[in-house]
């Protein structure tokens, strides 16, 4: 794993890296997919949060959120 011509052990979410994988097309991977070692993570799909929102006051929102609100 590289990020900026710099070796890394890990990199986490939100990071751009460069990986050398061989045998994978461009096609066979998209983005947001996670890359780890087989057996060291399970996937979920569904999990519970609990979630404070900043208010218009504290520096948050404006709006409200609607159904299936995805950030840009």
């Amino acid at each position: 794993v590289e990020m900026f011509r710099k070796l890394l052990d890990y990199a986490e979410a939100g990071d751009n890296i460069g990986a050398l994988l061989r045998g994978v097309s461009r096609d066979d991977i998209s983005r947001g997919q996670v890359l780890a070692a087989p057996g060291t993570i399970t996937p979920h799909t569904n999990f519970k949060a609990d979630v404070y929102v900043l208010s218009k006051e504290e520096g948050g929102r404006h709006t409200p959120f609607f159904t299936n609100y995805r950030p840009q």
